[in-house]
């Protein structure tokens, strides 16, 4: 595996070209191109954010990641309404055309996190409190919650602007979303969750957080959009070792990104420095670890064998396979 890795170091997916697309968006990590008949092709790239930063390329991260979202997206058929239609590439979703919430919603089934946005910040750092919620006395740090919770953020779209808390309330007094979706939306959060908790545990993992984006279809319906417990959007950790390093102060054994987030810390990057970008800490051996780490995680969860692809340079394939769909 390390070979592969290794050699497709200088060939990941970065930008992608369609011109042809009726319009287009750039994401940190997904190009979107929109088709007729109220069509919509997600191009996940290769490239990974932490910290608010793009801080570079993993070697077959969008293809790792649009292939979990695909099998996430199928396990939800009937349990909730969402916009996946199909993958005509391994770095390609088609989806339904949606009218994005300005909203996000992170369920958090434990006390962790090493961001100014995670529940730990929160709880050393704002009197134990997260979006209007006060989190009980005594906790330590990756400790389970009795219940899970759900702190929404902001989803702005001005270049440069950053996600930030924001209180249930304060998204309806706000008009951001009615009282009557905004509960949809918690009912279709929960849902995703308790069944994701569910199969992680399957698995012998442990679903520790997770983001959810949502978005309205043409009929006005609420349905689930972007990805779905990828290890972009969601914390796994190794379920029989948990107890044993929580016991004794350490970090539980990983499988997400927040592997890399670590690694950048631990190179010297310091999260209260905005003078420093994270991305100058990313070294090709981080890269290739973190590549490791994102294909375990898909074998894991999925119980399937990862299909290296023949062809190290997607990037023409992608766009054949982009223009086939206008065919």
């Amino acid at each position: 595996m390390q070979d592969k890795i290794q050699s497709a170091l200088g060939s990941t997916v970065d930008k992608i070209e369609f011109p042809q697309a009726l319009s287009y968006h750039s994401g940190k990590v997904r190009e979107s191109f929109t088709l007729p008949n109220e069509q919509r092709a997600i191009v996940v790239s290769d490239r990974i954010s932490a910290f608010d930063f793009i801080l570079g390329t993993i070697p077959f991260k969008g293809q790792v990641l649009n292939r979990i979202a695909a099998w996430w997206f199928e396990k939800l058929d009937g349990v909730v309404n969402h916009h996946f239609i199909s993958t005509p590439d391994p770095n390609i979703s088609l989806v339904k055309n949606a009218k994005v919430l300005p909203v996000e919603i992170i369920v958090r089934g434990y006390l962790t996190g090493t961001t100014k946005t995670s529940s730990w910040y929160s709880y050393q750092n704002l009197n134990r409190m997260i979006c209007g919620i006060e989190m009980p006395e005594g906790m330590k740090k990756n400790q389970k919650f009795e219940a899970p919770i759900i702190t929404p953020t902001t989803k702005p779209t001005e270049p440069g602007a950053h996600d930030a808390p924001i209180t249930k309330e304060e998204i309806v007094a706000q008009g951001l979303v009615t009282a009557q979706m905004y509960e949809q939306v918690e009912e279709y959060a929960m849902k995703m969750f308790t069944l994701g908790q569910k199969v992680a545990a399957e698995r012998g993992l442990i679903l520790v957080d997770t983001k959810y984006e949502m978005g309205i279809d043409s009929e006005g319906n609420l349905m689930v959009i972007d990805e779905v417990h990828t290890p972009d959007s969601s914390r796994y950790w190794i379920a029989n070792s948990y107890e044993e390093r929580f016991n004794n102060d350490e970090e539980p054994d990983m499988l997400d990104k927040e592997f890399v987030r670590r690694m950048i810390v631990g190179a010297g990057y310091d999260v209260n420095d905005l003078e420093k970008n994270p991305a100058d800490f990313m070294t090709d051996e981080l890269r290739m670890a973190a590549a490791e780490k994102y294909i375990q995680l898909f074998e894991k969860v999925t119980g399937e064998a990862f299909e290296f692809p023949e062809e190290l340079n997607a990037k023409v394939r992608i766009e054949e396979s982009l223009q086939s769909l206008l065919k």
